[in-house]
């Protein structure tokens, strides 16, 4: 019974559907069909004109978005908990060519603009200092937490005035959007650059870099190739997020794991350390707690000395999560 982590789950019968009808000879590389769809596919989705790029990885579209954004002498504000900064192994700078990660705080790992001036500030103009370019945000948080439309709005109005581009890492998009019940487009509105996550909700292996400036994607396609990321057979990649688009299966899978969090999280009660929000539980618990529910079958990762994170995904059982529901209330 695994709450482990969302990169776990099957890859939806949707997708293996949607790959093997591509398996067929088209052009290669970004020039079959399928990826000649992706803009349109994305420009009807966010009803505004995209332009959107596949790649493997999610930590291949952090750092591509970022590098439209952000140059070698640059760097991007975030959370000091967020992915890019605690789980892409010094990607960032790599795909940066060095750029720095400026690091703010915030509850539930979650920054404001009044978060992002505390850091910036400071920073002299001129040469001598790293200067600010872009702030990256992390929607839904590393703790499962929802940035709210008009929280999205503040930080994308701070940055406009401060000339820092918005990039947001949307590993689990669906997720918040399933959340909050709103359009695609509120949940990141104003922002520069989304990194679409697809592989946690169902996907095999492709991910979604959607620009909300097209002509800022004509160099990231440069940078994909040089980056190793440009495969010779996309029409696999554009496939899957294509057959994760059509008829809201992105937002169904969502809703899913959302609902499979709540009933976990509503077991948790006093021992919660985070609103669930999106599909991700973090509950205080000891390490002889920890050990009882790993005896009894459930497998999740600690989160700290006094705490455990588990993760619901899209083809979570019921039985399993009704059972680790049962435990955690009985602890």
């Amino acid at each position: 019974m695994q709450f482990l982590s969302d990169n776990a789950a099957a890859v939806h019968p949707a997708v293996w559907k949607a790959m093997m009808a591509a398996d067929a000879a088209d052009a290669p590389y970004d020039g079959d069909a399928l990826s000649r769809e992706l803009d349109a596919a994305f420009t009807a989705l966010f009803g505004r004109e995209c332009a959107a790029l596949w790649v493997a990885t999610g930590t291949a579209a952090n750092c591509l978005a970022l590098a439209s954004m952000v140059a070698p002498h640059g760097a991007a504000v975030c959370h000091r908990e967020a992915h890019i900064e605690m789980d892409e192994g010094g990607a960032p700078g790599f795909y940066l060519h060095g750029a720095k990660l400026l690091l703010a705080d915030g509850e539930s790992a979650k920054i404001t603009p009044d978060a992002v001036a505390a850091v910036i500030d400071p920073i002299r103009d001129g040469v001598h200092q790293v200067q600010p370019q872009a702030i990256s945000i992390t929607q839904a948080s590393e703790y499962g937490c929802v940035y709210r439309p008009e929280e999205v709005a503040a930080l994308a109005a701070f940055a406009k005035a401060r000339g820092l581009g918005l990039h947001m890492d949307g590993a689990r998009f669906a997720n918040a959007v399933a959340f909050l019940g709103c359009a695609p487009a509120e949940a990141c509105a104003g922002a520069d650059a989304l990194s679409f996550g697809f592989v946690k909700n169902g996907g095999m292996g492709a991910e979604a870099i959607v620009f909300f400036d097209p002509e800022a994607a004509q160099m990231i396609r440069y940078r994909r190739k040089r980056a190793g990321h440009l495969q010779s057979k996309g029409r696999f990649m554009a496939a899957q997020i294509l057959a994760m688009l059509e008829g809201g299966l992105w937002l169904d899978n969502a809703r899913a794991a959302n609902a499979a969090a709540a009933e976990i999280g509503a077991a948790a009660g006093a021992r919660l350390l985070h609103p669930v929000e999106a599909n991700e539980v973090f509950l205080s618990c000891t390490a002889a707690e920890r050990a009882g529910l790993r005896a009894q079958g459930f497998g999740f990762y600690d989160w700290g000395n006094d705490a455990a994170r588990l993760v619901a995904a899209w083809d979570a059982r019921d039985e399993h999560v009704s059972a680790l529901a049962r435990t955690i209330s009985g602890l």
